[in-house]
């Protein structure tokens, strides 16, 4: 069986502190109370025929409810290459320079999830519940470890 491959987009701004990037957490009662390494870029499975960065665009909307462009990310969208999380799942991303107003919320889909495991019971949780921007020290502390490389290969590109 073919492995899973995802991409992904990483917001990305200046302050007066550094570069900082935009990060989400998963929803759901799995993840409620884990916190370091289960942040991510935000991501989605590319489709056989799909081109990868138009998957990074749709899964960023998805996951936030906010089109990247509306966010000040009209591009360029510089490639940060791919990556391989633990479960063998093959990420590629690129990076944007945009913001997120200010105490807005993400708005994410939502995805079934069993809870409990093995129960045979559904629930609707969000796919996504907190995104905000972190310094890259924080985003390397949180992010999935596998995602880190892609933190270093943005601070290699933008400085």
């Amino acid at each position: 069986m073919p492995r899973r491959r995802s991409a992904g987009l990483l917001l990305y701004r200046r302050t007066g502190g550094g570069l900082e990037v935009f990060l989400v957490h998963p929803g759901g009662p799995f993840f409620a109370r884990r916190d370091d390494g289960y942040w991510s870029v935000p991501k989605g499975e590319i489709e056989p025929g799909e081109e990868p960065l138009a998957v990074a665009l749709r899964e960023f909307a998805e996951e936030t409810g906010r089109p990247a462009e509306a966010c000040g990310a009209t591009g360029p969208h510089r490639p940060l290459g791919e990556i391989t999380q633990k479960g063998g799942k093959r990420v590629v991303a690129w990076a944007v320079a945009g913001d997120w107003p200010e105490g807005e919320p993400v708005r994410s889909n939502s995805v079934p999830v069993e809870w409990p495991p093995r129960s045979g019971r559904t629930l609707e949780v969000p796919e996504v519940d907190q995104g905000r921007f972190f310094d890259l020290a924080a985003a390397r502390r949180t992010i999935n470890p596998a995602q880190a490389p892609l933190l270093d290969r943005l601070e290699s590109l933008v400085g």
